[in-house]
């Protein structure tokens, strides 16, 4: 295991406690920023770009038939993979906190639609579920299973907001565990059912779920009744035949006392359980490696890696799984940051994945966080889940040739560094001005052999750009306006003609206007 530190580079206040990582095909895209989304990144999701251990994130675009999707954190997250490798893979994503700390009930599915080297649009959907729709929640997992050549998603666990009847003012934004039932949901034909299980008897969040086929391992987590972290171990077992599913539970030993601890799938049939808590007040620091065989499961203790001073004496931690073995971490930052809110990031590679087989194994787990804002450290009210996928991870983003990429070719003069301030890139651009479409607009520069600069970097008005291309002069952008105006010569300026008065007109005016009023006067008192 290995551990290297990175920089982020823009927008690195946007990763706090509580987002998502979503591998598509080994591009990892960042998902759930803290507050709402800007004008620089309507949809909230972004490219997670590594390269030369500089991270930078590049806004990514949904198509316009999509539904919205706000920024949710610490939700429950999967993959969907097709056995066949030529299904494109999608992304669940189901409940989680909005910015307003509002829960979301709701269920998403999140798909590529079109990709090119410059640009990758998703398309999102909201099911419409019916049945036992679980409520709204996060701290909880979502994981798929496969049986008898059908699949179903099964959620577990998390935490709610208390009943609106049971609320006070002192307790109005208080937190209780969810009731431990089983959901199967069928996105098929939109269908949810519950199921409860003698064997689940209390609440659990913040726990590790790892499915393989039709079985489901849950691994320790949190409760917050009891506010103890017990060495659970389960095994769920769900039969899919052609009538009604049956769903079994199993009690296993051999657990660990763990909540909010990172996953990442090393192999076919291993993955490897990082960080997470081991009560209110401690970080785990242990690292263990879970392999699947058959209807087995074996948890063994392995290496860690060579922890850094900040992350051993922080009392935070958070991250998800970036694929292939791959996690990003991140710890608060100190106090004498220029950006109160900045955090340190690391990359810890636990080992590479193989090939694809036939029979994929998905993992869903609760990872390690705390927003300070939110609550106090060591609690688990401020975590998220995430999936893990056995995909190719790959640094280096190499641009290759696509006939997709043609239709740009004629575009990218607009993309050019126009100026020392130019700030216009073709990821991040977001129309400005009312006559922008999908291009930036520019003005010529009159200086020397000419040269064209985006009006947005000119800092220029939309009634000035207009009039600028309405009217026959020419413009000098700001970096020669001043060598241009030292080589004019200044016009000559007429004097402007005053027009004479007449004042003639006004006596005149007068002169008539008196008569007619004395007459007036005498023929009213004659």
């Amino acid at each position: 295991m290995s551990l290297q530190m990175i920089s982020a580079i823009n927008n690195s206040s946007l990763i706090q406690p509580g987002f998502s990582l979503l591998n598509f095909d080994g591009q990892v895209f960042f998902f759930g920023q803290k507050g709402w989304p800007k004008r620089s990144c309507p949809t909230g999701v972004f490219l997670l770009d590594l390269k030369k251990k500089e991270l930078k994130l590049k806004p990514a675009f949904f198509s316009k038939d999509s539904c919205y999707l706000p920024p949710l954190r610490y939700p429950a997250v999967c993959a969907l993979r097709g056995r066949i490798e030529s299904e494109k893979s999608q992304y669940v994503i189901h409940g989680g906190k909005t910015p307003n700390n509002e829960l979301s009930d709701k269920i998403y599915v999140m798909a590529i639609v079109s990709k090119s080297s410059k640009k990758i649009t998703f398309k999102c959907t909201e099911k419409e579920l019916v049945g036992d729709v679980p409520e709204a929640r996060y701290g909880h997992t979502i994981n798929v299973v496969h049986s008898r050549g059908k699949s179903m998603s099964v959620i577990f666990g998390g935490r709610s907001y208390i009943p609106l009847g049971q609320r006070t003012t002192e307790k109005w934004n208080s937190v209780v565990d969810c009731m431990p039932h089983v959901f199967l949901v069928d996105f098929e034909f939109g269908c949810c059912t519950s199921y409860i299980l003698p064997e689940l008897q209390d609440g659990v969040s913040f726990h590790v779920s790892i499915a393989r086929n039709d079985t489901i391992y849950i691994l320790g987590g949190h409760s917050l009744e009891n506010n103890i972290r017990p060495p659970n171990l389960y095994r769920l077992k769900i039969d899919l035949p052609l009538g009604s599913p049956a769903v079994s539970c199993t009690i296993l030993p051999g657990g660990i006392s763990v909540s909010s601890a990172l996953v990442t799938q090393t192999g076919d049939k291993e993955f490897v359980v990082v960080g997470g808590y081991q009560c209110d007040n401690q970080k785990r620091m242990f690292c263990n490696t879970i392999t699947l065989e058959d209807n087995n499961i074996e948890i063994v203790e392995r290496e860690t890696p060579d922890w850094t001073p900040d992350i051993k004496h922080c009392k935070i931690w958070f991250g998800s799984d970036m694929g292939n073995g791959a996690i990003l971490l991140g710890i608060p930052g100190d106090n004498r940051q220029l950006i109160s809110d900045a955090n340190y990031f690391y990359i810890l590679r636990c080992g590479g994945t193989r090939e694809d087989e036939e029979e994929t194994a998905q993992t869903c787990s609760q990872t390690s966080t705390e927003d300070p804002g939110d609550s106090t450290p060591f609690e688990d009210s401020e975590e998220f889940c995430f999936s893990a996928e056995a995909n190719s991870f790959d640094d280096d983003d190499i641009d290759t040739y696509n006939e997709d990429d043609e239709e740009d070719e004629s575009e990218t003069g607009y993309w050019i560094t126009c100026s020392s301030s130019c700030d216009i890139d073709i990821n991040t651009w977001v129309p400005f001005y009312s006559t922008e479409l999908n291009k930036p607009a520019m003005i010529y520069c009159s200086n020397g052999n000419g040269h064209w600069v985006h009006a947005q970097c000119m800092e220029l008005s939309e009634r000035m750009l207009i009039h600028l291309s309405e009217a026959n002069v020419k413009y000098f952008c700001n970096e020669h306006v001043d060598l241009a105006r030292g080589l004019q010569t200044p016009k000559k300026v007429l004097p402007v003609k005053k027009q004479p008065m007449k004042p003639l007109r006004r006596k005149t005016s007068m002169k008539i206007a008196t008569p007619v009023k004395k007459s007036f006067l005498r023929r009213l008192f004659e």
